[in-house]
């Protein structure tokens, strides 16, 4: 009867210990700029790929600028629009995009700042492109279906003119705290260099430490991909941070196990406590590089939502957990943390679609399989 009760107390005291809230303490905090939201639109590829280039400014020279994200969108949707057309209405053509394109943007338009170009029509203070983006897409469908049955050379103009208006126009020279820039000489002055960064995946459909371009619904410019196996591809993550890098990350966020108004993102080794989870601390399953290629495949890892990763943390049990910059705002009956989502290293195991680092951030033994 003793040995019963020492096992029912036993019992009872790991279910409680399984329920405990979470409790962080941060490993690593780098800095980057403040928590800011997308609005109503489906940038949320800029606005990522903006805050860890702010970051990497900040890394590269001490200083802290607030980037245009929207002069990236600006810049970009003529280029959908060109892949649509030439495409004959077979691609891809929506709001949302990858880190790349942002880099591919950075490279041919340089950088502003955002007191230089918002994207914002007078007294408005939030992003909403749903009227726009319908705008282009009726537009676009009807050059495809050439009711003139001729293309007219006026749909580049009518396209540029539509985001003219929407977002506005380009800029060529501006000041920036007294002194006169171009995009590109700004760009020079933040000592980016697009070229210096890589984008990193793992999936077994394609050779390790090969390039190749990850088929996702976003990637519409065919962007390329080096692959290495999933634990260089985490070992890549820890090292960055660990290091003074932050990291780009698109991810999936359509899972009831992530939650930023709950501020984490978990995989429970149990389905029945996926809501539970996100209060408390349950058991986690473990991520093999054939379960995360099984659910990539089978549609349930989605590229949904591209954000920061900013530094890392543990929770009581010494779980490891990532420290996750959104562009959702910081309105806290919506969003936990400040605005950040703590995913833990299962969920990005599982869920990290991609990474984009700079080059130096990734380990010896890995930068050398690529030939970096």
């Amino acid at each position: 009867m003793k040995h019963l009760l020492f096992f029912f107390i036993i019992l009872f005291t790991v279910t409680l210990s399984a329920q405990e809230a979470y409790k962080f303490t941060t490993i690593t905090d780098l800095e980057t700029t403040p928590v800011i939201s997308q609005g109503i639109t489906g940038t949320c590829w800029s606005f990522s790929a903006s805050s860890f280039l702010e970051s990497e400014i900040i890394r590269l020279t001490g200083k802290n600028i607030d980037l245009s994200e929207m002069y990236q969108v600006r810049n970009t949707y003529p280029l959908k629009a060109e892949n649509f057309i030439m495409r004959q209405g077979k691609a891809q053509f929506s709001e949302g995009g990858l880190a790349h394109d942002v880099m591919n943007s950075v490279e041919k338009y340089g950088l502003v700042p955002e007191a230089v170009f918002d994207g914002l029509d007078a007294g408005v203070t939030t992003h909403n492109h749903a009227e726009m983006v319908a705008v282009l897409e009726a537009m676009l469908k009807t050059y495809v279906d050439n009711p003139g049955r001729k293309l007219s050379k006026k749909w580049r103009a009518a396209i540029e003119g539509v985001l003219d208006a929407y977002i506005g126009k380009n800029v060529t020279n501006f000041t920036y705290e007294g002194k006169q820039y171009t995009p590109q000489t700004f760009l020079a002055m933040t000592q980016i260099q697009p070229a210096d960064y890589v984008n990193l995946t793992s999936f077994t459909h394609a050779p390790f430490y090969s390039k190749f371009i990850l088929n996702i619904p976003d990637n519409w410019s065919n962007g390329s991909f080096y692959n290495i196996p999933l634990d260089e591809m985490m070992a890549t993550i820890d090292n960055a941070l660990e290091n003074g890098f932050t990291v780009e990350l698109d991810c999936d966020v359509s899972e009831k196990t992530f939650s930023s108004k709950d501020g984490v993102a978990v995989i429970p080794q149990e389905t029945e406590n996926n809501i539970k989870a996100l209060q408390g601390v349950y058991p986690e399953r473990k991520i093999t590089q054939e379960y995360r290629q099984q659910e990539f495949e089978n549609y349930d890892t989605t590229d949904d939502h591209l954000m920061h990763i900013t530094g890392m943390l543990r929770d009581q049990n010494g779980t490891k957990y990532y420290k996750v910059k959104n562009s959702w705002g910081t309105d806290e009956t919506r969003v936990a943390n400040g605005g950040y989502v703590y995913f833990s290293e299962a969920y990005m195991r599982l869920k990290a679609i991609s990474i984009t680092v700079h080059q130096d951030a990734v380990p010896k033994n890995t930068a050398k399989s690529l030939s970096l």
